[in-house]
């Protein structure tokens, strides 16, 4: 099978906002502070209190909310692609819809913002005046190690497609 030399990809990822706590632990942590609450309310209510029993089961409440959101927010991601004729990223949000932005290899740059104090603060595909920041959601320990490996996509991209001689 003869398959096309600029079709090839030389560099391909999927960037993730991280999530450290999974979803089982999630209900886990709800479970816990409802039953801390619950203990915690049953004592008020036995010395009278009533009223802080209904403000202890709002807490666990907006917790449950706002863990949602995050989770919510967690399914945003990004796709890069490298080939030798394009650089292509897409970016899918929340709601599920994709953007595409494609660049010519040999005229895009990457540039870093960098913090001495706090490592690489932003990734930026620059290009004809176009400016893309890449891997906002990333870490600066992410972004140092994602700018690393694009770099070297970039450089291999624009030695151009590879040939072979083989009949």
């Amino acid at each position: 099978m003869n398959s096309d030399p600029a079709d090839v990809h030389i560099f391909e990822t999927r960037l993730q906002p991280h999530r450290s706590l999974s979803r089982q632990n999630f209900w886990l942590l709800i479970g816990f502070l409802g039953l801390i609450n619950l203990i915690t309310s049953v004592m008020f209510i036995i010395i009278g209190a009533w009223p802080i029993a209904g403000f202890l089961g709002l807490d666990v409440v907006l917790v449950y909310v706002a863990f949602r959101i995050n989770f919510r927010s967690a399914r945003v991601y990004e796709e890069l692609c490298v080939t030798p004729i394009d650089v292509s990223v897409s970016r899918i949000s929340v709601k599920g819809t994709k953007r595409e932005w494609h660049f010519n290899p040999n005229w895009v740059q990457l540039e870093r913002e960098e913090m001495e104090e706090f490592g690489t603060q932003r990734l930026s595909l620059v290009s004809r005046g176009r400016k893309l920041e890449i891997g906002s959601f990333l870490g600066p320990d992410a972004k140092s190690d994602l700018a690393h490996d694009l770099n070297l996509a970039l450089a291999e991209a624009r030695r151009g497609p590879r040939f072979s001689s083989a009949p």
